[in-house]
C-alpha cells in the first residue's frame, strides 16, 4: 500500500470513527433510531436535505436538535402553519428610520440545521420559500441575495397525507431532498429505555459536542473521493431505467435521482469503513433516495400497489455486478 492509499484509509477510518462517536451520542437523547441517525449523517455527508415523514411524538425535533448539537451548530425550528408567510421563513427588508434606509432582517432560514416542522400544513407558496434556499444554499429578497451559512441542511418534517389540513408537497419539492425517512416508532426496550432517560431530564442541549463545524466539510470531502467502479455506476443507471420502464410507475428515476444515490452511497460507504462503494450500499439507499422520488400509475393506486413493493421488484430484476468489477 502506497503512503497516499495509507493516508486515505486512514481518513476513511477516522470519517466511521465520527459516525459511530455521534450515533452513541444521539442515542443518549433518543433510544432505539441508530439506524435513522446514521442515515441523517449520511444526508449531511453528501450535503443534502432530509425529510423525516411520521406521526407526532416519534422524536424528530430530537433528533434534529441532538445532531446540531452534537456538531456544535446553530439550530433553529420554522412551524409551519396554513398563515405562515414565504418571509417568516427567509426574512425581510426593515425601515430603520434614523438611516431612512431599508436593512435585511434574516429569518429563521439563516442557521446552519434548519427545522421545519409539519413543512405540509404550510400553503404551496410558503412550501416554495425554502426551494432557493435548498438548492442554492441563499436567498433572493427584494432582488438582493443573502447566502446562507455552511454547512447547512435543512431536517423537514411531514405528517401522513391523510391527515386533515394538509398540502401534499409537489415533486419539485420533494426532488430537493436527498433521503426521506419514516422514524417509526420505537421497539418495547428503546421505549422502557426512552421512559428512564426522560426521567432523568436528558436533553439535547445537555449532548456534549463530539466533532467541531469544522469536520462537516472534511467529511463532505472525503465522502466525494470514496471509489465508484463502472460496473456500480452502470447498476445504477440500470436500476433507475427499470423504473422509467416499470408498468406500475408513471415516473421513475431522473437522472438527479441517480446522481443522488451515489452521492449517498458514497458517504455511506465511508462510513462503514470503506474506500469504495459495493452493490448492498445501493440496494440499502436506494428506497429512502428514490421512493419519495416516484409515482405510482392510476392503476397501480387503484390496485393497492405500494412503492416499496414496486422497488423490491425492480432490485429483483436488474442483476447485480459481481467480482472485482462491482468494487
Amino acid at each position: 500500500m502506497s503512503r497516499q492509499e495509507a493516508a486515505k484509509a486512514s481518513l476513511v477510518g477516522s470519517f466511521a470513527d465520527t459516525f459511530d462517536a455521534i450515533v452513541t451520542n444521539v442515542s443518549k437523547v433518543i433510544q432505539g433510531k441508530s439506524e435513522v441517525t446514521r442515515l441523517a449523517l449520511v444526508c449531511l455527508a453528501s450535503e443534502g436535505h432530509l425529510l423525516l415523514e411520521d406521526v407526532p411524538g416519534v422524536g424528530k425535533t430530537t433528533l434534529a436538535k441532538a445532531l446540531a448539537r452534537s456538531f456544535d451548530l446553530d439550530c433553529r425550528r420554522i412551524q409551519f402553519t396554513p398563515d405562515l408567510l414565504p418571509s417568516d421563513v427567509t426574512g425581510t427588508s426593515v425601515y430603520d428610520r434614523a438611516t431612512s434606509t431599508f436593512s435585511f432582517r434574516p429569518g429563521p432560514v439563516f442557521a446552519n440545521v434548519v427545522l421545519g416542522d409539519e413543512i405540509n400544513r404550510a400553503s404551496p407558496k410558503t412550501q416554495s420559500a425554502l426551494l432557493e434556499a435548498m438548492q442554492e444554499g441563499q436567498v433572493t429578497v427584494d432582488n438582493v441575495t443573502h447566502f446562507l451559512p455552511s454547512p447547512f441542511l435543512v431536517i423537514a418534517t411531514q405528517n401522513p397525507v391523510e391527515h386533515e389540513g394538509t398540502y401534499p408537497l409537489p415533486e419539485s419539492q420533494l426532488d430537493r431532498f436527498l433521503l426521506r425517512i419514516r422514524m417509526g416508532y420505537p421497539d418495547r426496550n428503546a421505549e422502557v429505555e426512552m421512559l428512564d432517560v426522560y426521567g432523568r431530564n436528558a436533553l439535547p442541549e445537555d449532548l456534549p459536542v463530539v466533532a467541531g463545524e469544522g469536520a462537516i466539510p472534511a467529511m463532505v470531502d472525503l465522502a466525494n473521493q470514496i471509489h465508484v467502479a463502472t460496473a456500480i455506476k452502470g447498476y445504477i443507471v440500470d436500476l433507475a431505467s427499470a423504473t422509467r420502464d416499470h408498468p406500475a410507475l408513471s415516473l421513475g428515476m431522473s437522472p438527479r435521482a441517480a446522481l443522488a444515490v451515489q452521492r449517498a452511497a458514497r458517504a455511506y460507504a465511508a462510513s462503514e469503513s470503506r474506500e469504495y462503494v459495493i452493490p448492498d450500499d445501493v440496494k440499502a439507499l436506494l428506497g429512502p433516495v428514490v421512493e419519495h422520488r416516484l409515482m405510482l400509475s392510476p392503476e397501480a393506486v387503484v390496485s393497492g400497489v405500494e412503492l416499496p413493493e414496486v422497488l423490491a421488484e425492480v432490485l429483483r430484476s436488474v442483476p447485480v455486478p459481481t467480482g472485482r468489477g462491482g468494487i
